[in-house]
């Protein structure tokens, strides 16, 4: 028998989802039959499966270790993020680990992070770490998670930077942490703010709009004017210079949509690419900066997040502003090329 107590971030929902998160492999019909038969009871109670937990509720499990762990992903492997990962020839990948330097803010609910260029935001596939992994490895080896509660609860980055954009990434170590900040990042209310240094000077404040649309095969997408398929998506963006360095121009753009490659592509379609990005940009000059430089991403970095007015376990943060460092070279391009 395996006595399972419901904790805060596994409370609200009902008892078959929490069982099917426990029991991963498990059929639904198993926790039915199991249910009916009193071998899955709810506070010494039989159960049916539509009850909704609340915290410090126990369910006990009449079953033998080996059903219950043979049902099981095991903890260990869901939620261990180790050292280095094998690729496909075993060949290790990425060396980044999560210390407090790359900590923005945290509290019991939320952390915001200091992305470096380079790392996924969300996993993409079994082979590779994103943040979320780290996230995870953090909470696990600070005590504030343990492998049991990996179970049935998952922390998450809850906001998106494509893999060579560095910045500001809002992850949720609670339940409550991650339904308000996907809330948040849904509604649009949360403001984004990004740096980034682009081609040829700029010397006004612009909010432009289009139509964003995506070549799957290729992941580019391409911003028009005009809604041309139904699959296109609205993007609105603005921005404004911060200073001019030769032939280059600081901007600070706020992602007032938020779309897969929005910024690099729309500003590209002004005639203003970031400077280091190959896909969108101006070769020649990313060139010239990879060789003066040794710069390997665009220079496009999630600088500031401004909360709203909030209720509820975030209401902390109303109001509240906060910014990530820009990384080493990107400040040191910007001084040289003064």
């Amino acid at each position: 028998m395996r006595e399972l107590q419901i904790a805060e971030n596994e409370a609200g929902q009902r008892l078959d989802k929490f069982l099917a998160k426990y029991m991963k492999k498990a059929p639904k019909s198993f926790f039915y039959k199991m249910l009916r038969k009193k071998n899955i009871v709810l506070n010494g109670k039989k159960a049916s499966g539509s009850e909704k937990l609340a915290q410090g509720d126990v369910v006990r499990l009449f079953l033998s270790e080996e059903t219950i762990d043979g049902f099981s992903d095991t903890a260990k492997n869901a939620g261990k993020v180790p050292g280095k990962a094998a690729g496909k020839a075993g060949e290790e990948r990425s060396p980044f680990r999560l210390t407090g330097s790359d900590i923005v803010y945290e509290d019991d609910h939320v952390l915001l992070l200091n992305k470096p260029a380079g790392i996924l935001s969300q996993r993409a596939d079994n082979r590779e770490l994103s943040m979320t992994e780290y996230v995870i490895r953090y909470l696990l080896e600070t005590g504030q998670l343990t492998e049991e509660e990996l179970r049935t609860f998952r922390p998450s980055v809850c906001n998106r930077l494509d893999r060579n954009t560095s910045g500001l990434i809002a992850a949720g170590k609670s339940l409550a942490g991650l339904q308000e900040l996907s809330r948040l990042f849904k509604d649009r209310s949360l403001k984004k703010y990004y740096l980034c240094l682009v081609r040829g000077r700029v010397e006004e404040s612009q909010r432009i709009r289009g139509w964003l649309q995506k070549d799957r095969r290729t992941n580019r997408v391409t911003v028009h004017q005009r809604k041309n398929a139904p699959e296109d998506l609205f993007i609105e963006t603005e921005y404004r210079p911060v200073s001019i360095i030769r032939d280059a121009t600081l901007l600070e753009v706020h992602l007032i949509t938020g779309r897969t490659h929005q910024i690099r592509a729309h500003l590209a379609g002004t005639g203003h690419p970031i400077i280091g990005d190959y896909k969108y940009g101006d070769r020649r000059v990313n060139d010239r900066f990879k060789k003066a430089y040794g710069l390997k991403s665009q220079l496009l970095h999630a600088h500031r997040m401004v909360f709203p007015e909030i209720a509820g376990p975030l209401a902390h943060l109303s109001g509240k502003a906060f910014e990530a460092p820009l990384p080493d070279l990107f400040s040191r391009i910007l001084k040289e090329e003064k």
